[in-house]
C-alpha cells in the first residue's frame, strides 16, 4: 500500500531569514592605518597606531603622552578660526598697505578658482596654514619631551603618513581636523602651492573620523530601491540672487530620483515621526550655528527657511515609528557652517544624532565655509555618489584633490566624514 501523503500544517512563529530577502552584509574593506586617541584623564592621552600600513612590532604602537585633552582641543579650535582668518576673511593689500581696489572684496570667500591669485600671496597663506597643522600634531600632540617611546611612535607615524595615499580611520571621541593637519616642512621639497598642498593629510589621504559614539547601522534590513531615494533640506532664503550653484544641486538631487524636498522643522520632525525617512542621500543647505545654555555645552543648531532650532536632541527624541527598525540609513551631506564638528567640540552633536538613529555616514565642513565653495563642494558630491560606482572615502578625496590641484583652493580638505568611509549608493 502506498503511504499517503498529506501536507502538514505549518505556521510560522519567527522569520530570522526574512523571508530570504535580507541582502548578503556587505564587504567592508579594513583600514590601511587606525590611529586611536584614548583620554586617560585630565592630563595625559594615549595614542595607538595599527593596520596594514604599520611596521609590525607586536599587535600596535603605542604611547602615553602627558596632554591636556582641552588643550588640544584648544589649538585645534584655534586652527579652524586661522583658516577663516588668513585664507577665507583675506583682504589683500597693495603696496601702500590699503585694500586692493582693483581686486574682489575677499577674493578667497566669493571665489572658487584661485589661480588668478598672486603665487606669493597663495604660498604664504598655505605655508602658514600647514606649519600650524603640522605643529599640533607632531609639536604639540607628539612632542617627545627628552622621551624615546614618544619620538619612535612620531616616527613611525610621519613615515607611514609620508607614504602612498591610505585608508584612515581615526578612532576618538577626541576629535582633531585630519584633514587640515599636515607633515612638516621638512623633506618635503619646495615651497609653492602644489609642494605645499601635499603637505596636508587631506591631499594625501581618505580619512574616517570615528569614535566611541559611531553605531554602525545593520545591514540588508531590505532590498535598495531600483531609484535612488534621496532628499533635499534646505533654508531658500539662502542665495536668493543665485549667485551660487545651489539650483545646480536641487536638480541633481531630482534628476532619475525618488526626490523628496523638505524646508521646515515641522516637515523634519514628521519624517522622523512615522518612519518614512528611507533615504541613501540626505542633503542639508543651511546655516549651522553654536548655541550656549547656561551651564551647558555649545550645542550646534541648524535652521531651515522657517528658523526652527534643529539640534542633537531633535533628532533623538523622536523614536522610530512602530515596532519594525527603520529604515533610516543615508548617508548625510550636511552643508552647514561648523556640521562637521565632532564630539570634542560639542557633546550634543548633531551628526553623532544621526549616526545613533542609523545614518551610515555624516560629511560637512569644519570651518564657517563660503556659500560659493560650498555649493561647488555638494554638486560635485552629489553628482560623483548618485553613480553609485564610487564610495563616498574615496568621492571626498578625490574633491580635496581636485580643488586644490584644478583651482588652487584648499577649502576641501576642511570637510570631515564621521563614519561612511566605504559607504556607496546601491540600487536594486
Amino acid at each position: 500500500m502506498n503511504p499517503m501523503v498529506r501536507e502538514l500544517p505549518v505556521r510560522i512563529v519567527e522569520d530570522p531569514s526574512r523571508g530570504f530577502t535580507t541582502l548578503p552584509r556587505r564587504t567592508m574593506a579594513a583600514p590601511d592605518l587606525v590611529l586611536a586617541l584614548d583620554v586617560l584623564g585630565d592630563d595625559r592621552l594615549q595614542l595607538r597606531m595599527y593596520g596594514p600600513a604599520v611596521p609590525v612590532i607586536g599587535t600596535e604602537h603605542r604611547v602615553v603622552v602627558h596632554r591636556r585633552p582641552g588643550e588640544i582641543r584648544g589649538v585645534a579650535s584655534r586652527l579652524r578660526h586661522l583658516w577663516k582668518r588668513e585664507l577665507i576673511d583675506l583682504q589683500p593689500l597693495d603696496a601702500r598697505g590699503r585694500p586692493a581696489r582693483s581686486r574682489a572684496v575677499l577674493p578667497y570667500a566669493t571665489q572658487l578658482d584661485l589661480t588668478g591669485e598672486p603665487e606669493h600671496e597663495l604660498s604664504g597663506v598655505l605655508t602658514e596654514l600647514a606649519d600650524q597643522g603640522a605643529h599640533l600634531l607632531f609639536r604639540l600632540l607628539l612632542a617627545s619631551d627628552g622621551r624615546g617611546d614618544v619620538e619612535r611612535f612620531r616616527t613611525v607615524l610621519l613615515s607611514v603618513l609620508a607614504g602612498p595615499p591610505l585608508r584612515i580611520r581615526v578612532d576618538s571621541d577626541l576629535f582633531l581636523p585630519w584633514g587640515m593637519l599636515a607633515l612638516p616642512a621638512r623633506g618635503m621639497g619646495g615651497g609653492g602651492p602644489s609642494a605645499l598642498f601635499s603637505r596636508f593629510l587631506g591631499h594625501r589621504h581618505q580619512i574616517e573620523q570615528a569614535g566611541g559614539h559611531y553605531i554602525a547601522a545593520p545591514d540588508g534590513l531590505r532590498p535598495p530601491p531600483r531609484i535612488p531615494v534621496v532628499s533635499l533640506n534646505h533654508d531658500t532664503t539662502i542665495d536668493p540672487a543665485g549667485r551660487t550653484r545651489a539650483a545646480d544641486v536641487a536638480a541633481a538631487l531630482a534628476k532619475n530620483t525618488a526626490f523628496t524636498e523638505r524646508t521646515t522643522r515641522r516637515e523634519l520632525l514628521r519624517a522622523l515621526e512615522d518612519g518614512t525617512l528611507n533615504e541613501q542621500l540626505m542633503y542639508f543647505w543651511c546655516h549651522g550655528s553654536f548655541r550656549s545654555d547656561e551651564g551647558q555645552t555649545s550645542c550646534l543648531v541648524v535652521r531651515l527657511t522657517d528658523g526652527g532650532e534643529i539640534d542633537a536632541y531633535t533628532v533623538a527624541a523622536r523614536p522610530a515609528a512602530g515596532d519594525e527598525p527603520e529604515a533610516f540609513t543615508p548617508l548625510v551631506l550636511l552643508n552647514a557652517c561648523y556640521a562637521g564638528l565632532s564630539g570634542g567640540a560639542d557633546l550634543a552633536y548633531l551628526g553623532r544624532a544621526l549616526i545613533e538613529r542609523g545614518a551610515r555616514g555624516v560629511i560637512g565642513p569644519q570651518i564657517e565655509m563660503p556659500q560659493v565653495f560650498a555649493a561647488e563642494y555638494a554638486l560635485a558630491f552629489v553628482t560623483r555618489y548618485l553613480e553609485g560606482d564610487r564610495t563616498a572615502g574615496a568621492i571626498a578625496h578625490e574633491l580635496a584633490r581636485h580643488f586644490a590641484d584644478e583651482y588652487r583652493n584648499p577649502l576641501g580638505f576642511a570637510y570631515g566624514l564621521h563614519g561612511g568611509m566605504d559607504e556607496r549608493l546601491e540600487r536594486g
